[in-house]
């Protein structure tokens, strides 16, 4: 209880100091949800998404390359949350994560769809599968440099039609600005 406090009240100095403001929450009946991480443009994204859960006393889980996994950094990381993911070959992460879903009585995985910090054609769709799969909600998590703002949206529940929740996602992320706007990419392509 003493370290969650402390983690907090430093995160939320921490904040304040940077000129970052905390909007939103999830609400308390929301037990299990994938939570979409966007705009991801840069590292300090997952430093102040992060400061930012410590705040709001959200406990996270969150995907990112298994080579960030060395040494300290990845003892770091794994004490704040991180499951490691192998990129270079196929090894059924929907299915991993749904039977982790399953297993937990609450747990909140942090997904950045684009995958990668560059500009993308189009987001990767595991979060949406691992949410359809497992019966849980999307929430959509925000970072939006121009305003210094970062929190949660509305919660999708998926109905099974990518592209048609897909429009609200992006509808929601439109106005957002990422720390580097010409590396964000909304467009979905066919």
């Amino acid at each position: 209880m003493r370290k969650t406090k402390f983690m907090r009240n430093i995160s939320r100095f921490l904040l304040r100091v940077a000129g970052w403001q905390i909007l939103g929450n999830l609400p308390e009946n929301v037990r299990k949800c994938v939570i979409i991480a966007a705009p991801h443009t840069s590292n300090w994204d997952f430093v102040i998404g992060r400061l930012a859960y410590y705040v709001l006393g959200v406990p996270v889980k969150f995907l990112i390359k298994k080579e960030s996994f060395k040494g300290l950094r990845g003892y770091l990381l794994k004490k704040m949350g991180g499951i490691p993911v192998d990129r270079s070959r196929s090894n059924n992460l929907i299915e991993q994560i749904t039977r982790l879903f399953a297993k937990e009585e609450q747990l909140n995985v942090v997904i950045t769809p684009e995958g990668t910090r560059k500009r993308v054609k189009e987001w990767k769709k595991g979060y949406y599968y691992i949410a359809l799969k497992a019966k849980i909600p999307i929430v959509l998590g925000f970072l939006d440099y121009g305003r210094k703002e970062a929190g949660f949206g509305p919660i999708l529940y998926p109905s099974g039609d990518y592209e048609k929740d897909f429009e609200q996602i992006k509808s929601f992320y439109q106005d957002k600005q990422a720390r580097y706007p010409k590396m964000f990419n909304l467009s979905q392509t066919k």
